[in-house]
């Protein structure tokens, strides 16, 4: 009997203790003194998971009282509105139902009682300054009398601080890089985030829904006592003693009462309680199937249903309720923020500085893994980037936010090309069928500008819970070789081809299948009629197999694809001549003849469903000029680039004049050691910034492989110097995101390699560095940089290895540009420039010598592609050899030169 009261007065304390956004026990304690709260006894040990994963802190540094800056004492605010402490946090990852990604906080220093305010941008701080301003003053009839904040660009604004002067009010800002002096709204900050992270780890309600989470728990925060106050803040505001009967457990579900058309339909309907109105008398509840929020003077609350649910942390990502613009750089700090170092600082630790504790050890998050950052940096859907787009990660997100328009129109376009092509039919689901999950994937597609054009929602499948050779035998995608469609880009600057570009359609729904396959019905699309039928998939679709059709229907125009490109492919006919580049569903078109390319566009158009983009400006994410009566073609990422820097916060950073520091050496030994350092620098996005950079450098940017190559080696466990390093790319690419790789204004249509090494520049293994760079008319169109994978033990054998590797990359040049048939001198042999006379004498002539002999058997291959002749050595000074950079840093001037000598310019330099 004993055993049952007391779960049962445990219960009784968790329904309270989440009814009041998970309070702490001292605070409870208090409302049942004050009698405001029933009083119930909670002497268990038990801890709420919830808080747990919610509210962990670190070690408490040093407490003692600081006089504060203003008045050199520990005065406070002797009356309501004397002082008010306000605070803007943000931005989040995850915006809300409304597209907001901020809030700003007001909080009285007597009464501790808060205000809190949701906004999408900084700039509307002033304006909900001045609502907040209007209802307190309006409601107590006393004025505000003094403003403490930092030192945010928000409350340094010429017009806030106009409207302060004009009203009297005086700004108090607190010193830089000193949140401690403004701890009553940093702390009010930690504890609001404490509590939305509490309260979402339990419900299963979107990460959306933090704004309403957010406005409960400031509610709440405002009923209960603090240990500043003797009483409530609403008491002290509003002298009455607050009521705490109407508080309901928030996300928990409830039955709402609705009005019903039929006798027989039920009353009332399964809904999630959200919050409670600011306006009105009543509760706010989420109804799913219309993704609405409504309203309701009462209903039945599944209080103890939530109560007993396990924790739902896997659901609810709760990293994503963590500001990200903490990651602040040491360049381009302005007078009125100044920071160090790019870090991201957690909540808690901006309302006291680190001291002697140590930090503790990262945490973990149990959320599901995604693929880095840095990949969604690269390509989506063809010819946009994925960098600071705000594009929704899920169905319910994409309904919730403020372009739900504009989704919903983009999934409708791709139910109805489902339907068009017939994908799949709607079948009953028997028990022994392996039923695959789906998923919408949004993206928004920009221009060369970076504006968003398009907005694409696509259905995928989640192929990942396929067995091999069961439902499925092969999965790939159709993707050229970024640097065969430089060598056709450079080709067709040399000859004025025409150059086109489309895009297909749906192209994966093109493929049949051969398995059975059984998928979801779409979410947002299930029939109402059949709600438990499943769609067995006829055609393939994205996360799935799709065939050889583009490929059969391609050729029996006549096309022949290059046995050495796969996605390239060519039509030739007398004089007459195109090129068919194939990029999962971008398509660039190039050729001599304009009526024979309008003949390919008509027949791709009846065997696919085609878009059409005309000239070809803008594609997976690379801008492309002309000059047709220079015959020149331009390609730059400035775009792009621009994205990236803004991830990282270096846009305003200082220029820089070179990739990498001329003498410049990175080691292991630069690697953080102390547990204080892992901790700082597992909050860098090093690897996140490789990647990013790493797209630039495929693409269009040769002049940063040395520096990035580097730097990529310590991703693993990068140091700040490491950190650095890429830092100063970053900077080398804000200068210089201007600039073109520039195809154009040679004599002849030849290919000519440079390679050099770098002997023993790994300061870890003693590896040497290769690099090798081919030029085709005027520009680079293939480069590498990279640490050789085996010990060279003198000059010679660096150097040897290096023309080995450049030698296997010209004879895939030479044939696959022979197979283009447009290239005339390319069946003479390929050109391979070195400036170490020791290494040509070995490539050429098979001798064997004491310092030699240690060179292993595969490097070899050099000397039968030179006996075949495909390619020749030749000798070139050191200050003449073009791929220099690429196995070293050079001082500015050097660089400077070989950048423009492989193509590089700015677009002054091409008047």
């Amino acid at each position: 009997m004993c055993y049952i009261l007391k779960l049962t007065h445990v219960m009784e304390f968790m329904k309270q203790h989440c009814r009041l956004g998970h309070i702490s026990k001292k605070r409870i304690t208090k409302l049942q003194s004050d009698g405001i709260l029933e009083s119930f006894d909670h002497t268990s040990n038990d801890e709420c998971e919830s808080c747990l994963l919610g509210k962990m802190k670190k070690a408490p540094f040093d407490t003692h009282k600081n006089p504060t800056p203003f008045t050199g004492t520990c005065e406070r605010g002797k009356d309501l509105l004397d002082i008010v402490h306000t605070d803007v946090c943000g931005p989040f990852r995850s915006a809300t139902r409304h597209g907001e990604r901020y809030f700003v906080t007001f909080t009285d220093d007597f009464s501790r009682y808060g205000y809190v305010y949701l906004i999408k941008h900084k700039s509307e701080t002033i304006e909900v300054f001045r609502t907040f301003q209007n209802e307190v003053e309006n409601q107590l009839n006393r004025k505000i009398k003094t403003l403490r904040s930092d030192r945010g660009g928000e409350y340094l604004s010429q017009e806030f601080r106009d409207h302060l002067r004009s009203c009297g009010i005086i700004a108090q800002l607190t010193p830089p890089r000193t949140p401690q002096h403004n701890g009553v709204a940093e702390r009010r900050n930690q504890t609001l985030l404490d509590m939305v992270r509490s309260m979402m780890s339990r419900t299963a309600l979107p990460i959306s829904f933090w704004g309403y989470a957010l406005e409960t728990a400031a509610r709440v925060l405002n009923l209960v006592p603090t240990k500043k106050v003797s009483k409530t803040p609403s008491e002290i505001w509003s002298g009455e003693v607050p009521s705490l009967a109407y508080l309901k457990v928030w996300g928990c579900e409830a039955y709402v009462r609705r009005e019903a058309q039929d006798k027989l339909e039920p009353r009332s309907e399964r809904c999630y309680f959200v919050g409670y109105p600011t306006n009105s008398f009543g509760y706010l509840f989420y109804k799913p199937s219309e993704n609405k929020v409504f309203v309701a003077r009462r209903a039945w609350f599944l209080e103890r249903e939530l109560i007993s649910k396990e924790t739902s942390g896997s659901q609810i990502d709760l990293e994503e309720i963590q500001e990200s613009t903490s990651m602040e750089t040491d360049v381009g700090t302005s007078s009125q923020q100044q920071v160090v170092e790019p870090t991201v600082v957690e909540p808690q630790q901006r309302v006291t500085e680190e001291s002697d504790i140590q930090p503790p050890p990262v945490r973990r998050s149990d959320r599901v893994r995604h693929a880095p950052e840095r990949y969604n940096l690269l390509i989506s859907d063809g010819d946009d980037t994925q960098v600071d787009l705000d594009e929704p990660t899920s169905y319910q997100e994409a309904m919730a936010g403020p372009e739900a328009a504009k989704w919903k129109e983009a999934m409708e376009s791709e139910m109805q090309s489902m339907y068009d092509n017939q994908v799949w039919d709607l079948v009953d689901h028997i028990p022994i069928q392996k039923i695959v999950g789906h998923k919408w994937v949004f993206k928004k597609k920009t221009d060369m500008d970076g504006k968003v054009h398009t907005y694409k929602a696509r259905l995928v499948v989640k192929g990942y819970t396929q067995t091999h050779g069961v439902d499925y035998d092969e999965t790939f995608s159709p993707v050229a070789i970024l640097k065969s469609i430089r060598i056709l880009i450079a080709i067709t600057a040399f000859h004025d081809y025409e150059i086109w570009q489309m895009d297909v359609k749906t192209a994966f729904l093109n493929g049949k299948l051969s398995e059975d396959v059984y998928m979801t019905q779409p979410e947002g699309f299930v029939q109402s009629e059949h709600p438990n039928r499943v769609c067995k998939l006829q055609k393939s679709i994205y996360g799935l197999n799709w065939n050889i059709c583009f490929d059969e229907k391609i050729k029996e125009f006549g096309f022949l694809r290059n046995e050495d490109e796969p996605c390239v492919y060519v039509r030739t006919s007398g004089s007459i001549v195109v090129f068919l580049v194939l990029y999962v569903d971008d398509i660039l078109l190039m050729g001599n003849d304009i009526p024979t390319l309008q003949s390919v566009k008509t027949w791709l158009g009846k065997c696919f469903s085609m878009k059409d983009m005309g000239d070809a400006t803008y594609i997976l994410g690379i801008k492309i000029y002309r000059d047709r009566s220079r015959r020149l073609i331009g390609l730059s990422q400035s775009t792009y680039i621009d994205k990236v820097l803004k991830k990282f916060n270096m846009q305003d950073s200082k220029n820089g004049f070179i990739p990498m520091q001329h003498g410049l050496a990175l080691s292991k030994a630069q690697c953080p050691s102390s547990t204080s350092e892992l901790e700082r620098m597992s909050r860098i996005p090093y690897a996140s910034a490789i990647g990013s950079i790493m797209y630039a450098m495929i693409c269009t940017r040769p002049d940063v492989s040395c520096a990035l190559s580097m730097t990529s080696r310590y991703q693993a466990n990068p140091g700040n110097d490491h950190w650095t390093a890429v830092k100063n790319i970053l900077k080398y690419l804000r200068r210089t995101k201007e600039m073109f790789l520039v195809y154009g204004g040679a004599e002849e249509l030849s290919v000519k390699g440079y390679t050099d090494a770098s002997f023993q520049t790994d300061r870890d293994d003693s590896c040497s560095q290769s690099g090798f760079v081919f030029l085709l008319n005027g520009g680079a169109v293939s480069w590498r940089s990279s640490k050789q994978s085996t010990v060279a033990d003198s000059t010679t054998g660096a150097e040897y290895i290096a023309v080995n590797e450049a030698a296997k990359e010209a004879v895939w040049m030479k044939k696959f540009i022979g197979d283009l048939g447009v290239v005339s001198s390319i069946q003479d042999p390929i050109e391979i420039f070195c400036d170490n006379e020791g290494a040509v004498i070995l490539a050429k002539e098979p001798r064997s010598h004491k310092r030699t002999r240690h060179i292993l058997r595969k490097f070899h291959y050099v000397r039968k592609v030179v006996e075949d002749r495909d390619i020749i050595i030749s000798r070139v000074g050191t200050d003449g050899n073009l791929a220099d950079p690429f196995t070293k840093p050079l001082s500015q001037t050097k660089h400077d030169a070989h950048t423009r000598s492989i193509g590089i310019r700015f677009a002054s330099d091409l008047a």
